[in-house]
């Protein structure tokens, strides 16, 4: 009978212990990994998508270099945190991480719904070119972390 109270006994404080415990989420990568486009194109590619689907890719672009271009100081892949650069992961570096963090998404998703109004007005050619300049930065931006 002793057996079982002590058995029960563990058993409660094991399970309030996981109960309470605090919840370490990990540190956020500064670069998230929504940043990689999955293809690159060329411009006869281009050329034959419809406009919708160059709209899509445009807003996509500019997703991905708002997402990474204030973060090339550090680095320019997802996976980097703040303390594998030596910045102290303290409460106050993670919550303005976490702020810049919000404001990006609160940017994007404004720049997104602006896009999707006033962006079909554009010029088809326009489209393309800008894509293929969007690529092309982030093409430079993934190299400039070779000489880095």
């Amino acid at each position: 009978m002793q057996t079982k109270i002590i058995f029960f006994t563990i058993c409660f404080f094991m399970a309030t212990g996981v109960g309470f415990a605090q919840k370490n989420k990990g540190e956020k990568s500064i670069i998230s990994e929504g940043v990689a486009i999955k293809k690159y194109h060329n411009k006869p590619e281009l050329e034959r998508m419809p406009k919708g689907q160059l709209l899509g890719l445009y807003v996509e672009r500019i997703e991905s270099l708002v997402k990474l271009l204030p973060y090339i100081a550090f680095a320019t892949k997802p996976g980097v945190t703040m303390s594998t650069l030596g910045i102290p992961s303290d409460k106050d570096n993670s919550k303005s991480l976490e702020e810049q963090f919000e404001a990006t998404d609160k940017f994007l998703e404004a720049n997104s719904e602006f896009q999707k109004r006033i962006l079909p007005y554009s010029d088809t050619d326009d489209l393309v070119s800008a894509i293929l300049f969007y690529e092309e930065t982030l093409k430079m931006l993934h190299e400039y972390s070779e000489y880095h």
